[in-house]
């Protein structure tokens, strides 16, 4: 597999965090099948990203909602 440099860092750390998970499945769950723990962490990851998008895309609506608003409020300021 051939990455850049930024890449290799983002994968190093991806893997740190994937075998951190993959060691508190295991120490909480009592599992010792390598793939179902993989299924889990894949499981979980998922649904983080997810909830990731959808936060981003209610702070985007809430944003231009905001940004609507001032925006009539500047408009009804002008003098002309």
């Amino acid at each position: 597999m051939r990455v850049t440099e930024e890449e290799e860092e983002r994968l190093r750390i991806a893997g740190r965090m994937l075998n951190e998970r993959l060691k508190l499945f295991r120490d909480q769950f009592g599992i010792d099948d390598k793939q179902d723990l993989l299924a889990m962490v894949a499981l979980e990851v998922a649904a983080d990203s997810l909830h990731t998008v959808k936060s981003e895309e209610s702070e985007k609506s809430i944003l231009a909602d905001k940004l609507a608003h001032l925006d009539q409020l500047l408009t009804s300021l002008q003098v002309d």
